[in-house]
């Protein structure tokens, strides 16, 4: 059985809903539930987004099984965004500051 199918499984019993009243709340089949259930099945993003709210956790925790580690106070890893860059690639990015230059040469060397 997967995680997601165990955790919709769990979820649902915990807030004790039966698989009627779950389907009634997607609008779809009480079949389908129970396919999800065995892990016959997975539901669209559409409907595993709509579990996550009738169970009020984040989708990390409802297809997973774990909560997100990511607090205020915890800052994303800086990554450099071009980490390897040489030359030819600086100048295949940035060709067009060249012309910018000229321009400024031109203008100050025409007097």
């Amino acid at each position: 059985m997967s995680v997601f199918a165990e955790q919709l499984k769990k979820y649902r019993t915990e807030q004790a809903l039966s698989q009627d009243d779950l389907a009634a709340q997607l609008f779809i089949s009480r079949q389908a539930i129970s396919k999800w259930e065995n892990g016959d099945a997975t539901p669209d993003l559409p409907n595993l987004i709509k579990l996550a709210d009738i169970f009020g956790i984040s989708l990390d925790m409802l297809v997973l099984g774990h909560t997100t580690n990511t607090t205020a106070t915890e800052t994303p890893s800086t990554k450099p965004m071009y980490p390897h860059m040489n030359g030819w690639d600086f100048l295949a990015r940035y060709w067009w500051i060249f012309f910018g230059i000229a321009w400024l040469i031109y203008m100050f060397t025409k007097r």
